[in-house]
């Protein structure tokens, strides 16, 4: 099972750095939508918590 782990996350980095090479424009706009999708739902958790305190 271990094994299996290591081959997929060395895929998904090849996969990465490919993405980064390849359209270095798209890779950066992908990153930008994973960052605002955490910000979005941090976002969510905290409005979350202010209606459990009120």
């Amino acid at each position: 099972m271990a094994q299996a782990k290591k081959i997929v996350l060395y895929l998904v980095l090849i996969f990465v750095l490919y993405t980064i090479i390849t359209s270095p424009a798209r890779a950066a706009g992908l990153v930008q939508i994973g960052f605002e999708g955490i910000s979005n739902a941090a976002q969510g958790v905290g409005e979350f918590m202010t209606q459990l305190v009120s």
